[in-house]
């Protein structure tokens, strides 16, 4: 295998559960994606002695791994390299001899985080892929907890337990039952919340980070038959945790670990993480779990992308997301302003005659849509809405919510009311019906004004709207020859047509030459 680009980046992120190294290319958007993600379950608090050292079977097993990272970094020429170290490795007693044998054996530097510094990086992850401005983040590994205040997308608070998945599994007592070591669990972690007055009644959503609450998350969709892919953003409420550890109890650990959406290699821990969730979501009386698909070694790559900035953020989440779509599909910009400036000068007028109560915010969605409009082109013409839908429905858009990214691929695929029902379906229950009215409305109008700019050379310059009661008259001003836009307008009219409830007659006007 021949890598021929130089500019990757990578990242060994060195857990207490588990050890990965990730790979990653900046795109043209000035974005990190992600080329490979290989995982170890190396369990290394479990090595932790009684004294606090890593023990010598701890110590084989963390390098023999990280040896086994480097057989796959040996394939990428690197422009940047990072090798992280967090709780069980900050934790040891012996962690400046780990960081020299590290140096010795691999010729890395491994850099152990602080606590804060864990803490401030999932803070970081969190305001820079979601819209969210006000949260508390919970970062749950196998031998730390950090959690995080954030308000206005500025980090208020932040503090790290030094308890994790694994060592809240050492509390347990062999001679009772699940239920009673899970009642300790509780005891313990709501002990540890209460040191800590700015976490209390805060009324916020509590964003989670990390694999157990990725493996929650997965439990619950396919609980549900989630019709969305994708768990980045995907929000959950208390009923949902508590029916979830509910089920998990009632469990035997072999049963246990054939649950869809629970990795084997938690199976054992998933529940203290599930309880510590719970009293978390009780103890700052949540409004909701969501779940962050980025985490630390997010953070550390947003600390690298926006390092020259004042602030450590993104100025806004979703313009970026967009701006990587545009990228990734190699849309047209100069058509979608095109399109854009067509579409707010035929919905403004709508809106002022009050047409099938569009409001102000309607404008919102189909700005969005009209940059990823049919952007399923780029895999194939004839079945362009099925791509449109299927890519912006499942693919993970920072700063969107699932509900959101429905409307912007319902909205950005339409095609024709039929297939606007078929690709709705599966969500009915996630809009009413004057919402699925709303959204078939505002595709077929962008589908009507992406007519008007078929041959992408901007040939309509101007419309004006005559809005009755039965009738829309739109009189469209062209540059140059528009006979492609003229056919196109005609023939898809129509799906507006059946929107409006109202007949649509169109005018086409050759502008005078000084306006040309």
């Amino acid at each position: 295998m021949q890598i021929t680009k130089d500019n990757y980046y990578a990242l060994i992120d060195i857990g207490s559960n588990t050890m990965r190294l990730v790979i990653y290319l900046p795109n043209e958007a000035g974005r990190f994606r992600e080329i490979e993600n290989v995982k170890a379950v190396a369990r290394l608090r479990n090595h932790l002695t009684d004294e606090g050292y890593l023990s010598e079977e701890g110590i084989t097993i963390l390098l023999e791994t990280l040896e086994e990272f480097k057989d796959v970094l040996n394939i990428y020429p690197l422009k940047h390299f990072t090798v992280v170290a967090t709780a069980t490795v900050r934790q040891a007693k012996n962690k400046d001899v780990l960081v020299q044998t590290v140096k010795d054996q691999l010729g890395w530097d491994m850099q152990i985080l602080s606590e804060e510094e864990e803490a401030f990086y999932g803070y970081l992850a969190i305001v820079n892929s979601t819209s969210l401005t006000e949260g508390v983040t919970v970062d749950m590994g196998g031998g730390s907890t950090e959690v995080t205040y954030f308000k206005d997308r500025k980090l208020i608070y932040a503090h790290s337990f030094p308890f994790g998945t694994l060592s809240l599994r050492q509390l347990y007592d062999d001679t009772l039952s699940e239920t009673d070591n899970l009642a300790t669990v509780k005891s313990y972690v709501k002990e540890a919340f209460r040191t800590l007055d700015w976490l209390e009644d805060l009324s916020v959503p509590i964003i989670a980070i990390g694999g157990s609450a990725r493996n929650v998350a997965q439990i619950d969709q396919i609980d549900k038959d989630y019709p969305m892919a994708g768990l980045h953003q995907y929000p959950m409420l208390l009923k949902d945790l508590n029916r979830i550890k509910d089920h998990l109890l009632s469990l035997s650990d072999k049963k246990r670990m054939k649950v869809e959406g629970l990795s084997k290699d938690r199976a054992d821990i998933i529940l203290p993480a599930i309880m510590t969730f719970i009293t978390l979501y009780k103890y700052t009386h949540a409004d909701r779990f969501v779940l962050s698909q980025k985490g630390l070694r997010d953070g550390i790559n947003y600390e690298l992308l926006f390092h020259k900035q004042e602030e450590p953020y993104s100025p806004n989440v979703l313009e970026d997301s967009f701006q990587e779509l545009i990228s990734d599909f190699d849309l047209d910009i100069r058509q979608v302003f095109q399109v854009q400036h067509l579409t707010r000068e035929i919905f403004e007028t709508l809106l002022d005659h009050k047409v099938k109560g569009l409001t102000k915010k309607d404008w919102t969605i189909l700005r969005r849509a009209s940059y990823v409009f049919n952007m399923g082109d780029y895999i194939d013409n004839e079945s362009s809405a099925q791509h449109t839908f299927y890519l912006l429905s499942n693919r993970t858009i920072d700063g969107l919510s699932h509900r959101k990214k429905l409307e912007l691929a319902l909205v950005a695929s339409f095609k024709n009311k039929t297939v606007f029902k078929q690709f709705v379906r599966p969500y009915k229950s996630w809009l009413t019906k004057t919402e699925r009215k709303k959204m078939m409305l505002l595709g077929a109008l962008l589908k009507f004004t992406y007519c008007l700019d078929a041959t992408k050379r901007h040939a309509i310059s101007d419309v004006s709207i005559t809005v009755k009661k039965k009738t829309i008259k739109l009189t469209l001003t062209h540059t140059k020859n528009a006979a492609p836009e003229i056919y196109q307008a005609e023939k898809q009219k129509k799906h507006l047509e059946k929107a409006l409830k109202r007949t649509i007659d169109l005018t086409f006007v050759k502008a005078s030459k000084d306006k040309e």
